[in-house]
C-alpha cells in the first residue's frame, strides 16, 4: 500500500527532529502547510546527504567505498520524485510532493545533486570563488528551493538571491565549525590558495603547530558567513510574517555557530560548536520582533555589490 502524504509529512518530521534541532526549532514558526512541506524538503536533503556520506540523520560521517554508486542512486531516485512516480522511498517521495505542490524548479534541485557530485569526486577548491560556488551547490540553492516553498515566485531573482545567501552563510559557518571533522575523512573545503597564503604545508593544517594559522582562516570563514546572514535579512519584507520569524530566527541561531567558532579563537575545535536550547528560544523571541519590523529594519538594505552572486 502506498504511504499517503499525511505518513510521508511524519516521517519528514521525525527526520528534522533527529537531524537538525536548529532547524526543527525554527520550522515550528512556520504555518501549517510551509512547515509541512519545509518538512518534505528537508527530508530528501537529509536522505541525500546521508546516502552521500554514509551518515544517519547528518551524525557520524565516514569515508565510503562507493561514492558513485551512491551518488547514481541518488540520481535515480531523484529523478522518478520529479517524474511523478511513486519511489518507495519516504524521503523521495518527500521531494515528489514538495515539487507537486509548490512548482518547484526542477534546475535548484539538480542544482543540490550536483553538490553531492562534487564531494563522490573528491573535489577540492582552489580559490575563494571555488568555496562559493560550492557553498551554492550545497545550500545556497537549498535556500532558493526554501525560499519557493514559502511563496517566492520562482522567478523573483532579487528575493531568491537573498535566500541563497542564507544558504550561504549556513554552509560557511559548517565548514568552519567542521574542519576538524571534515578533516577525518579526508576532506578540506578551505581554498588552496588561502592555506598557502598562511604557508601551512598540505594536509596539515590541523597540526597544533599550524593552529594560530588555521584560526585566521576560520574568522575569515566566520566573518564570510555574517555577510552573506546580513544580507539574507534583506530578503525578508518579501516573506510573510511568519515565514520572516522563521528565517530570521534560523538565521540568528545558525549564524551564533559561525559567530562561536570566530570567538573561540584557536579553541574553536576542543569542543563541537552548538547553540543551546536557551540560546535558540531568544533567538526565536528576538527573532517575533524583527519580523515585527521587518519592513523597517530591513527594506533599505541593499545586497552588497561585492558579494558573490549565485549562478543564474
Amino acid at each position: 500500500m502506498t504511504p499517503g502524504r499525511d505518513a510521508i509529512v511524519a516521517t519528514a518530521g521525525e527526520s528534522i527532529a533527529r537531524g537538525s534541532k536548529s532547524f526543527a526549532a525554527a520550522s515550528r514558526l512556520f504555518d501549517r502547510t510551509t512547515r509541512e512541506r519545509a518538512w518534505l524538503l528537508y527530508a530528501w536533503c537529509r536522505a541525500c546527504d546521508d546516502l552521500a556520506d554514509g551518515q544517519d540523520h547528518g551524525h557520524g560521517m565516514a569515508v565510503v567505498s562507493d561514492p558513485q554508486a551512491r551518488l547514481e542512486t541518488i540520481r535515480l531516485r531523484t529523478q522518478a520524485a520529479l517524474d511523478g512516480h511513486w519511489v518507495g522511498d519516504p524521503a523521495f517521495d518527500a521531494l515528489r510532493i514538495v515539487v507537486a505542490e509548490t512548482g518547484m524548479p526542477h534546475r535548484f534541485v539538480w542544482d543540490l545533486v550536483y553538490g553531492f557530485a562534487l564531494d563522490a569526486d573528491d573535489w577540492r577548491p582552489r580559490r575563494e570563488g571555488d568555496l562559493y560556488r560550492y557553498c551554492y551547490h550545497v545550500a545556497g540553492a537549498v535556500g532558493c528551493m526554501m525560499a519557493v516553498v514559502m511563496g517566492v515566485a520562482p522567478d523573483d531573482e532579487a528575493v531568491l538571491d537573498r535566500a541563497c545567501d542564507l544558504g550561504m552563510a549556513f554552509q560557511l559557518a559548517n565548514i568552519a565549525r567542521d574542519i576538524e571533522e571534515d578533516d577525518q575523512v579526508g576532506r578540506c573545503y578551505l581554498p588552496v590558495e588561502w592555506v598557502v597564503e598562511m604557508e601551512i604545508p598540505p594536509g596539515q593544517h590541523m597540526k597544533p603547530p599550524f593552529r594560530p594559522r588555521l584560526t585566521v582562516l576560520a574568522q575569515r570563514l566566520a566573518h564570510r558567513a555574517e555577510a552573506f546572514e546580513a544580507s539574507a535579512r534583506g530578503g525578508t519584507p518579501a516573506l510573510s510574517f511568519r515565514s520572516a520569524w522563521a528565517v530570521l530566527a534560523a538565521a540568528g541561531i545558525y549564524g551564533d555557530i559561525a559567530r562561536k567558532v570566530a570567538a573561540r579563537g584557536d579553541h574553536a575545535w576542543d569542543h563541537r560548536v552548538t547553540t543551546s536550547s536557551r540560546e535558540k528560544l531568544g533567538w526565536i523571541v528576538r527573532a517575533y520582533g524583527q519580523a515585527r519590523r521587518r519592513e523597517q529594519l530591513y527594506s533599505a538594505v541593499p545586497r552588497p555589490n561585492d558579494l558573490w552572486t549565485r549562478p543564474r
